[in-house]
């Protein structure tokens, strides 16, 4: 099993930035691909980035350019760096993770083993 636990969400206007992070615990050493998926209100859940253990990443064409997604490696937390932030990036933002082998390509949110409860983003216009 693993736990996540995501911080970093808050307020922000339209052309701002903020820095999402997600610590791991449990069973980190079976991690392989680290993610970040999103749901806005009344909508459904929504890719937003990938990391796979080999480090390639991958992005939703919404945020491409945009957003960035890291990992450390020896503590396996992921972070989403958002820059240029639109109010419909407002959601509740995820990150997740897989324990199967993934070698490239944007997870789908069902196709994570566990995710966190979210950081609520909110940006103003």
């Amino acid at each position: 099993q693993v736990q996540l636990v995501e911080s970093g969400g808050g307020l922000v206007q339209a052309g701002g930035s903020l820095s999402l992070s997600c610590v791991t615990s449990g069973d980190i050493f079976s991690i392989n691909a680290m993610g970040w998926y999103r749901q806005a209100p009344g909508k459904q859940r929504e890719s937003v980035a990938t990391i796979t253990s080999a480090g390639s990443t991958d992005y939703a064409d919404s945020v491409k350019g945009r957003f960035t997604i890291s990992r450390d490696y020896a503590k396996n937390e992921v972070y989403l760096q958002l820059n240029s932030l639109k109010a419909e990036d407002t959601a509740v933002y995820y990150c997740a993770v897989t324990l199967r082998p993934w070698g490239t390509g944007l997870l789908r949110p069902s196709e994570y083993d566990y995710w966190g409860q979210g950081t609520q983003v909110t940006v103003s216009s």
